[in-house]
């Protein structure tokens, strides 16, 4: 069999011991059933392996195929990059792919006969059929595990490279390709070396713009400003204030899963990490996906000066801000840096030649936000409504004016009207039923 040193693209894989190792048995199986059994301690350390990846992914089924597929998935290169998002692509690139496939296929194929002969049995009745006592991946979440185990199964289906090769240019243009394309939500951090990397977050939360109550208006502007942005159309980064508890982050995580299967991911940034940013747009400004930068309870204390990296990367920087970048921030407050009554006095000064100033720099930040939208605390009917609506989502069959008088006095002691208080409200009651 083909070698697969003399692979073009795909190489140079993260976790790629096991195939290199795999490789080398397979070799070794031509050259007879004797010689193979004296390998055995590299076999067993392939298994271990491949039961170890299993545990951490959770993986089941034919673990060869689900381990092939997991490096194909996640490898970034100059094919699988053109394709995620877009679909196929034109020009030499294909068939330098191809020839790649063409070396996959045949390992997806592999005769395992002459190593369940030297080893009795081992890889059929243990790696191919591999059920997995904890589904619960450790690294994957179930909506990426699913997918590729599928896709795993589907490749070792195909008739021809061809087929082979469609399968993973679908695969890339409806999923992607690495961890942009597998997870919906990154955090910023440091490797070893202190490099900035942009690291998946696997548990996020499954939060629907229908799950909010209320709020249409605001919802509506963030929908419109996000459908032209996915879209490829003009739109603007968005900041998003108001009373604390009225879903304003509940509605950032709700664009999120509306729009995932569209191309959106979301990175969150700290404030402590502004001056990364440059970092970590460079990373991703090339890539096919739409990416929105998200700040949460963004805030800036007068001494606090971390806002003006923000101020260059959002506008006025030489380096003009990526098409398929924005940046979405929340806030409690509408001016995001706190100003003093000094600073309005500054403005009074007859004497002062510059008078402005101290106002003009604070909110020179907050004008770099094209939208702004408001989301503030409901009225007592609009709290009781929500009230109502959760409660029948949840299926709590309290009579409704016990629910409202419950709620009312639940609200009093528990943060006031907010939607917030309310979903709390019916966690208590969903709490108490046994």
């Amino acid at each position: 069999m083909t070698g697969t040193k003399e692979c073009i693209l795909y190489r140079d894989f993260e976790h790629g011991e096991i195939l290199e190792l795999m490789t080398e048995l397979m070799g070794v199986s031509k050259e007879g059933r004797e010689e193979l059994k004296l390998c055995g301690s590299e076999f067993f350390q392939c298994v271990n392996q491949l039961v170890e990846l299993a545990g951490a992914y959770g993986f089941s089924g034919n673990l060869w195929h689900n381990y092939l597929t997991f490096l194909l998935v996640n490898h970034e290169n100059a094919f699988s990059t053109s394709c995620e998002i877009v679909g196929a692509v034109e020009g030499t690139i294909n068939q330098i792919a191809r020839h790649d496939f063409e070396i996959f296929k045949e390992l997806y194929d592999f005769d395992f006969t002459d190593f369940d002969e030297a080893f009795g049995n081992l890889w059929s009745d243990l790696m191919v059929h591999y059920e997995n006592i904890n589904e619960n991946s450790k690294l994957f979440n179930k909506r990426i595990r699913d997918r590729i185990c599928e896709l795993s199964r589907k490749l070792g289906q195909t008739k021809d490279t061809d087929e082979f090769m469609d399968d993973m240019v679908e695969f890339y243009r409806e999923f992607g390709v690495g961890k942009l394309g597998l997870h919906k939500a990154f955090r910023v951090g440091h490797d070893e070396k202190g490099k900035v990397v942009i690291e998946p977050i696997t548990k996020i939360a499954h939060v629907y713009l229908d799950d909010l109550v209320g709020y249409e208006i605001a919802k509506k502007k963030l929908i419109d400003n996000t459908e032209a942005f996915v879209q490829g159309r003009k739109a603007n980064n968005c900041l998003l204030f108001g009373d604390a508890g009225t879903g304003k982050s509940s509605s950032i995580k709700g664009i999120l899963n509306q729009y995932y299967d569209q191309g959106l991911r979301i990175i969150e940034v700290y404030k402590h990490q502004f001056q990364d940013l440059n970092e970590v747009i460079s990373q991703i400004k090339n890539r096919n996906y739409k990416f929105i930068i998200y700040m949460d309870d963004l805030s800036f204390e007068e001494f606090e000066i971390e806002y003006k990296y923000l101020k260059a990367v959002i506008e006025g920087g030489l380096e003009k801000k990526p098409e398929n970048v924005l940046i979405y921030a929340t806030s409690n407050r509408r001016h995001l840096i706190r100003e003093n009554y000094g600073d309005k006095l500054e403005r009074m000064d007859d004497n002062d030649l510059h008078s402005s100033d101290t106002v003009q720099e604070k909110l020179s930040l907050v004008y770099r936000f094209g939208v702004t939208i408001y989301f503030g605390a409901p009225d007592k009917k609009e709290f009781q409504n929500i009230v109502k609506v959760l409660a029948n989502r949840y299926g709590i069959t309290m009579p409704e004016e016990q629910l409202l008088l419950e709620a009312n006095r639940w609200e009093l002691n528990h943060g006031g009207l907010t939607g917030r208080t309310a979903q709390q409200f019916i966690d208590y009651l969903l709490g108490q039923q046994k």
